[in-house]
């Protein structure tokens, strides 16, 4: 697949290279979860320039050291000691031919060195101290546990906090991006396609990339890719969160699985694990690893209870859905009958993904000063005596702070019912007075809309 998009970030890395050439030794940091494209994109930014290229496997620190320092000796031509075993030897090596040469050094899955050896971390912040202002080497650390990374350069305890010049995170592509692929590579696709591709691989490049390879670019053979016995799919959630929780990553699956299947309170949660004390772990999914977010009606106060949780990875909600909790069905082989199961769940399923696809949207278009969504627990009555539910999918605030743009999404647009989108409305202004002061536009988001 072509490479697509990422201008703002390449051009923030082509200037931390030129700064760290003109001026001394500059430090980026680039994260995002697994098959973001981190790599991809640090290749992109060089141009064609050799650079070293380290890649941290989970392997003894001195079989490492002598893996670097063969890619020294092959992209620096630099006389490298045999039998260093020492990766604070090989930095100091590096960062010494800094002082005299320009180059580029990428230590990819830099979180790793934990497990091979943690103090590693001290010892490249005071190399790095010491040689930073008198060399010219770009150096751009990148790695797929979000927890770690963070914790390794935003923990005022660890040695290596502060000493990022630039942090580079990478999110899923807009949904502008996506039409651009689909223009590409299948002309003539449906919105019910493009919807697909964003419900299946959560806008995830790699997962986007092994559907254009394979041809599978229609909503039924995305379907059928996933659903087969060699699929990178079936494993993919599990390696992903694996790699982030660790041995123990139980009680965190099951959360993940419980909110994927609606249960979006912490009590209707803690019922589904049989009543179990969830408030730790909900905090760190959230804080620490990113996985979750915490929902509140629009203007709500921070304190409010009134609170929903959300699997934010758009992959890992349909993964827990379909995958996981079919694990059993995987394992005797029953792909047929998997296939069958998403196909026959997909326009259901698909309509909470069409709203965030929307919500997207909006946020891409720039216009908005805030945006988000508001429910009341009880409903009200309506004219007839009949209990509704009060759920309002999508308020948007113009940037001008005049106007309240509030949409209904339905994949069908014969299915909105404009009266009772009214009576929604009034109910939702009589509870929150802030919607009061703006102009209100009401209207309907559909697959037509896309």
């Amino acid at each position: 697949m072509i490479f697509f998009d990422r201008k703002e970030q390449l051009a923030q890395l082509t200037e931390m290279k030129a700064r760290s050439y003109e001026n001394h030794s500059m430090l980026t940091v680039v994260t995002g979860r697994r098959r973001i494209g981190k790599t991809t994109l640090i290749d992109r930014s060089m141009d064609g320039e050799a650079y070293l290229y380290f890649f941290v496997g989970k392997k003894n620190e001195a079989v490492l050291c002598n893996e670097f320092a063969s890619e020294i000796r092959a992209k620096l031509d630099l006389f490298v000691p045999s039998g260093i075993t020492s990766f604070g030897d090989i930095y100091t090596l590096l960062m010494e031919a800094g002082v005299n040469r320009k180059f580029t050094l990428v230590i990819d899955e830099f979180q790793n060195f934990d497990e091979v050896n943690p103090s590693v971390f001290s010892d490249f912040q005071k190399i790095w101290d010491k040689y930073r202002l008198r060399t010219h080497v770009n150096m751009v650390v990148s790695g797929s546990v979000y927890s770690l990374m963070t914790k390794l350069f935003k923990n005022k305890k660890e040695p290596l906090y502060g000493r990022d010049d630039k942090t580079i995170k990478l999110n899923p592509f807009s949904p502008s991006v996506l039409k651009e692929i689909m223009d590409e590579y299948a002309p003539g696709y449906t919105n019910d396609d493009l919807l697909a591709l964003y419900t299946y691989t959560g806008a995830v490049p790699k997962y986007i990339e092994l559907l254009v390879d394979a041809g599978a670019l229609t909503r039924e053979k995305m379907i059928k890719f996933i659903c087969t016995s060699d699929s990178p799919f079936i494993e993919e959630g599990r390696k992903l969160l694996i790699q982030e929780f660790g041995k123990k990553y139980g009680t965190y699956f099951s959360i993940l699985q419980a909110i994927s299947e609606g249960y979006n309170t912490q009590a209707q949660i803690a019922d589904y694990l049989g009543s179990k004390s969830i408030g730790g772990q909900l905090s760190k999914l959230e804080e620490t690893y990113n996985l979750i977010e915490k929902k509140r009606p629009m203007w709500a106060d921070k304190k409010s209870q009134t609170v929903r949780f959300e699997i934010s990875d758009i992959f890992l909600r349909f993964w827990f859905r379909y995958i996981e909790k079919n694990q059993m069905m995987i394992e005797i082989g029953q792909y047929p009958l998997l296939e069958k199961v998403i196909t026959e769940d997909y326009s259901t399923y698909s309509g909470d993904t069409l709203e965030r696809y929307f919500r997207a949207r909006l946020i891409e278009e720039m216009k908005y000063r805030a945006i988000g969504n508001w429910w009341d627990v009880k409903g009200y009555v309506d004219a007839k005596g009949n209990h509704q539910q009060c759920e309002i999918d999508i308020i948007a605030i113009s940037a001008d702070d005049k106007e309240a743009f509030i949409f209904e999404v339905k994949r069908n647009a014969e299915k909105y019912d404009a009266r009772l989108m009214e009576e929604k409305v009034s109910f939702f202004s009589q509870k929150e007075k802030r919607i009061r002061k703006y102009k209100r536009s009401l209207a309907c988001l559909s697959l037509m809309d896309m």
